[in-house]
């Protein structure tokens, strides 16, 4: 994988949820050959267990990792004395995990609902909490990219969830500069597009060649597009951009158009998307 070289980042740490495959996955490789010591979870312990062992050996940085529910407020705790004990200081935080619930307004359960807002909320607000008190109390000055998505900058049917956590995310980046600006902690969300993942792949026969057609760049993403930008933002070359989104769609949510299969008749209400 090509990834971009900011010299800046080695030496520093990471936290990254969801991080055991897909864009997770690529961010915390590309921390890795970047210099970056990473403790990345995933809730499925073997992918986390495979991901952190071979990435230990992508880059000169570090890399460990920890299983549970990326909600869960005693694993982010977990993670943070992790990376303090191993690496010494909390520098990045990447709250990736996040589910999506696929299915009309008036058909998603109140189970549902609770368990979106708490993995891709709950989650995040409370891993950009813990770390960065950690990045306070260590006088760093630190960097929070949080993972929205295209959908949270618009509408797309049949997402009314999922699009309303990523949306919320990215005025959880704006709100947050006033608190976190004067300890020289920047926050900004990243807002992926179509991306072809493991997942993706496993979901749709042909999603690349679907969603391909509906790009203006005629193309959609890998996922080290989506961490190649996410680099950016933990960098130093982004360090006067603050509360921000990074929409990384390829123009898609400037044209806006749906695959003809998308529509109330035959979406599966169950799946998850991207």
């Amino acid at each position: 994988m090509k990834v971009s070289s900011y010299a800046d980042l080695k030496g520093k740490s990471a936290l990254i949820t969801g991080a055991g495959a897909g864009i997770g996955r690529a961010i915390a490789e590309a921390l890795v050959r970047a210099g970056t010591n990473v403790i990345l979870n995933d809730i499925d312990e073997a992918l986390a267990s495979k991901a952190a062992s071979t990435l230990m050996a992508a880059g000169p940085g570090r890399c460990l990792s920890v299983v549970g529910d990326a909600s869960d407020v005693k694993m982010i705790d977990e993670m943070v004395a992790l990376a303090m004990k191993e690496y010494g200081s909390v520098d990045f935080a990447i709250p990736n995990a996040g589910i999506t619930v696929f299915g009309a307004f008036d058909e998603v359960t109140p189970e549902e609902f609770d368990r979106i807002m708490h993995i891709n909320l709950r989650g995040s607000y409370f891993l950009t909490q813990r770390a960065t008190l950690a990045m306070r109390k260590g006088g760093n000055k630190g960097r929070v990219v949080l993972m929205s998505s295209n959908v949270g900058v618009q509408s797309y049917p049949m997402l009314s969830a999922y699009s309303m956590t990523k949306s919320a995310l990215q005025m959880m980046a704006r709100n947050l500069v006033s608190e976190l600006g004067p300890h020289g902690i920047t926050i900004n969300a990243l807002a992926p597009g179509a991306t072809l993942t493991e997942r993706t792949k496993r979901e749709q026969e042909d999603y690349a060649g679907v969603w391909s057609a509906l790009v203006p760049r005629g193309a959609i993403a890998m996922p080290e597009d989506i961490a190649n930008t996410c680099l950016f933002l933990l960098s130093d070359a982004s360090r006067h951009i603050n509360g921000q989104t990074i929409v990384v769609d390829g123009g898609w949510s400037v044209t806006s158009p749906l695959p003809d299969e998308v529509s109330s008749e035959n979406v599966d209400h169950g799946s998850d998307i991207v």
